[in-house]
């Protein structure tokens, strides 16, 4: 009788056993690849879904509110910058009200090379990753006079991984870096307003043309405020993920998804002009929903 069960357990397997391994190998296959990703299953929005409505015009704040699709829904697009041929986004002579008394620059980046990459600069401001140091967001002025040189966190971590940067800072305001809604650094002091003539997106300003500084990887939904954020703001940011929408209306000064286009959706008509930019609509495989 024993050895009846085990010559049916034998021939089960080698009936079945085939296609039991097939099977576990497209499986295995289709996890690698991100299918059971659930940021590839979610609905996504175009660009311009969600969009701030300024009834009296660009830089007023009486009435405003948000328009559309604005349930946090993640974006069908973000952009792409290749780090090499002077990938970059140009905002010229923007409108922003006065960044003196505190700014706040939110942003989603994948970087895909442990390289030197500037995310958001001015003629005199620099926002950026630099594995290399190992410490991941530094602030650089040219020659160092404009702003002081500061530190946090290796970023090795952030590589083919989609993060939430976001740093604080303003006249009179400490600079505070956080990823993913945690503080991770703030220097004992610092006092420096952003200068606001001329923003660079993905490369610092202070090298354009060239490719100095160019930033390697994906980004999305920058946003940039008047104010100095406090950190459950930032939390919140965090945790409405890459397809979230601005929480502060009254300091809102530019906001720009990357959803298939370099526009500014905070009403205040500062609009990029994208150089070497891709839009590209299969970045999830990095993502995991906060």
């Amino acid at each position: 009788m024993e050895s009846r069960k085990l010559q049916s357990a034998m021939e089960y397997l080698m009936t079945y056993g085939w296609a039991i391994l097939i099977i576990a190998v497209v499986l295995g296959a289709l996890f690698g690849l991100g299918f059971f990703n659930s940021a590839n299953l979610a609905p996504k929005v175009s660009a311009g879904a969600c969009q701030v409505y300024r009834p009296q015009g660009p830089g007023t704040t009486s009435f405003i509110n948000l328009e559309g699709t604005c349930n946090n829904e993640l974006p069908q697009y973000v952009a792409g910058f290749n780090g090499v041929s002077a990938s970059n986004i140009i905002i010229l002579n923007p409108s922003f009200s006065s960044l003196a008394n505190g700014f706040t620059i939110s942003v989603w980046i994948e970087p895909t090379a442990n390289t030197f990459g500037a995310i958001f600069s001015t003629n005199c401001f620099g926002f950026r990753i630099n594995p290399g140091n190992p410490y991941g967001v530094a602030f650089a002025g040219p020659g160092g006079g404009c702003a002081p040189n500061l530190n946090a966190g290796s970023t090795s971590s952030m590589l083919n991984t989609w993060s939430f940067l976001t740093v604080v800072g303003g006249s009179s305001t400490q600079f505070k870096v956080y990823d993913d809604g945690v503080l991770v650094y703030s220097p004992v002091s610092s006092s420096f307003a952003m200068p606001n003539s001329i923003v660079a997106v993905g490369m610092g300003l202070t090298n354009l043309p060239t490719a100095t500084n160019a930033y390697t990887g994906g980004m999305a939904d920058v946003q940039l405020y008047n104010a100095s954020l406090s950190a459950n703001e930032v939390t919140a940011l965090y945790q409405e993920g890459i397809g979230g929408v601005p929480l502060n209306l009254n300091n809102l000064v530019g906001w720009w998804p990357l959803n298939g286009n370099a526009n500014d959706y905070s009403g205040n008509l500062n609009n990029g002009a994208p150089v070497n930019v891709v839009y590209t609509s299969s970045w999830t495989s990095g993502y995991t929903a906060p």
